[in-house]
This record gives structure tokens, sequence and C-alpha cells, in this order.
């Protein structure tokens, strides 16, 4: 189950060991570097920084601690989705070393004003947020007035689709708490509007994006993806989108939001989420034409081409992710839909 807890982290996750790393276990280290100068030219250097544990040691002291921080399918609760609860109160560093600047663009991670000012001193964030301290139930408020006030669905949706990218908890329990009101925003019908414009209201990837110039290369495309849990995947060619005909690449908007509803009604966790786009081309004239199309600009890709893509796509994410993984096909025409479910409704879930 996923949790929502605005002002905790997990004391068990793969990056929930603050507890285990105390100020006495930091130390201070010298890392070598190599700075390139604006000419060029290479120069040696040492920076100290603060860091934690190793990633071995700290994985070490989480099997040890909790060895069953799993779900279904022997996935591990990465980002504390799971277990967040009131006990634990510190947000957990990340191996790498980030600033508190950092921290504050990770949605994973970001609380924004809900950061107490123990998190704030010992995560770097001091001067880096107003001072007052605003719990998660007081941001809710704050956003769905702020919401209330656009009179265009699409602007709703703009909003929520901002959030998701920068408060992952609370866009989720923003959207379980007011399912009936944001419902139509985040998924239909306001999403198909979403489509039929994305490529005016692009801002940041929410999907991979399968193209078909990556045949050949799929499986590596799919590990360029952050996440590596993966458990239910959407996919999508955009052919045939809702009522709107073919979107092209722009039918995107269809998987991100379906698993956004897929983990607030569902309780699947976020990051074993997978939203893919399959990019043959278009045969839409306008979009073809359209200076903001962020699709392949080519008619689309029929046949063996066609067959030999997705055969691919099959074929690597059952390697990258395991025999169990759900693949759920979206919105694709029906003289590709009924072939495809005959061709791998045995062999895949």
């Amino acid at each position: 189950m996923f949790s929502l807890n605005g002002t905790t982290f997990t004391d068990n996750s793969l990056c929930g060991i603050s507890r285990c790393l105390t100020t006495q276990s930091r130390k201070r280290v010298s890392v070598p570097m190599v700075v390139v100068s604006s000419n060029g030219r290479a120069a040696d250097g040492n920076v100290s920084v603060l860091m934690e544990n190793t990633l071995k040691e700290s994985v070490a002291v989480i099997e040890k601690d909790d060895s069953k921080s799993t779900v279904s399918g022997g996935v591990g609760d990465v980002y504390g989705e799971d277990t967040a609860s009131e006990d634990q109160t510190i947000t957990p560093w990340t191996f790498s070393v980030a600033s508190g600047y950092s921290l504050l663009r990770d949605p994973h991670y970001n609380k924004g004003l809900a950061f107490s000012e123990k998190e704030r001193d010992s995560h770097y964030l001091s001067g880096l947020l107003p001072p007052v301290v605003v719990d998660q139930e007081l941001q809710v408020k704050k956003v769905m007035n702020v919401l209330r006030q656009y009179d265009v669905p699409l602007q709703r949706y703009m909003a929520m689709m901002d959030l998701q990218e920068r408060n992952e908890r609370l866009f989720y329990k923003l959207l379980m708490e007011n399912v009936e009101e944001l419902l139509p925003i985040v998924y239909t019908p306001t999403v198909g509007e979403a489509c039929q414009k994305y490529g005016s209201i692009f801002k940041r990837p929410q999907d991979l994006n399968v193209i078909a110039i990556c045949r050949g290369k799929i499986l590596e495309v799919l590990k360029n993806w952050p996440e590596k849990k993966i458990q239910v995947i959407v996919v999508t060619d955009g052919e045939r989108i809702l009522g709107l005909g073919d979107l092209g690449c722009q039918g995107m908007g269809i998987p991100v939001g379906k698993l956004s509803l897929y983990t607030a009604l569902g309780g699947i966790r976020p990051s074993a989420c997978l939203p893919v786009t399959i990019d043959v081309g278009t045969n839409n004239e306008k979009l073809l034409e359209d200076e903001f199309y962020i699709g392949l600009r080519q008619r689309r890709a029929r046949g063996q081409e066609y067959a030999e893509l997705l055969d691919e796509f099959m074929s690597s994410v059952k390697q990258t992710y395991g025999e169990k993984v759900l693949i759920q096909f979206e919105d694709f025409a029906n003289h590709n839909a009924f072939d495809l479910l005959a061709k791998y409704g045995t062999s895949h879930l």
C-alpha cells in the first residue's frame, strides 16, 4: 500500500536510512576531482564533502534492520512509499551527495513547506524555504483553493501535472481525498484535450518514449528509465486516443493519467509504474504540420516494421523487469489491438 504521510519518510526503505546513519557516522572525506577550466585544461583538486556511509554499508544496515521490506513480487520499498509513519520524522539522505536545493526539486522527497525545522537543519535547507512549517493537510487545502479559481479544466490539469512533478506525495493525497472533483481533471474528459494540445503544454518528460528509430536499441532505452523495479506498464502507440483518433506521441497523456489512478485508487507505488509511448509516427496531417508537435514527423510505420518494433519492446520489457511485469495496452487501433492480444495474451501478463 502506498503511504501518503507528508511529514515523514520510512526508516526501513533503501533510502530511509537516516535513523541508522547518525551524526557520528558522518565524516569528512577528501574526494579527488578533475576540474575542467574554461580553456579545456584539466586540473586536479580535492573537495571536502559531507557524506553518509558507503552504499554497501548502508544496504547492509537496511538488510539487517528489516529484511522483509518488500511488496508482492519482491520489489523493495525504495522511496518509503509503503511504510512512512508519524514515528519517523527525518527525511532520508539519498546516496548521492546532493544539496538541499536539489532535494527541493526531487518530487520523491520534496515536501515543500512541510519540512520541519530539524529536517531543514539536517538537510541543508535553511534559508531555502520561508520560515513557516505547513503540514500536509493545510497544503491540500491551499492547492484545492488555487485549483478552484481556474475556470478552464485544462488549466487545472496543468496545475496538477506541475504538482506531480514537484511534490509527489501531496499530488496523490490531493487526488485521493478529492476523487470526484479531480478524477475528471487528471483523466477523462480533460486528459483528451491535454493530449490534443500536448505539444504546446509539454514541460517535462513524464513517460518513456520508444521511437521507431530506436529499433535494435530498446533494451538500452528501457535502462535509461531511473526506476528499476517496475511492476506495471501502461503503453500506447497513440493511434486511437479516446474518441479523438490518431494523436501520435501526444497520446502520452493517457498512460501517465491511467497510472496516476492506479496509484491513487489502487495503491500501486509510483516508482513501480512506467508509462510508455511507442512513437511510430502519425497519419494526422494536422499534427505533422504543427510546428509544436513533439513526435516523430513521419507517417505511421506499418506491417513488418511495426511488428518487429513491438516484438522487441515486449521481449526487452521482460528481460529488464522480469516475467511478472504487467503490461497494459491502451488506446491502440482495433486493427492492431486484436493482433497484439492474440500474439502476447498468453505469454505476457
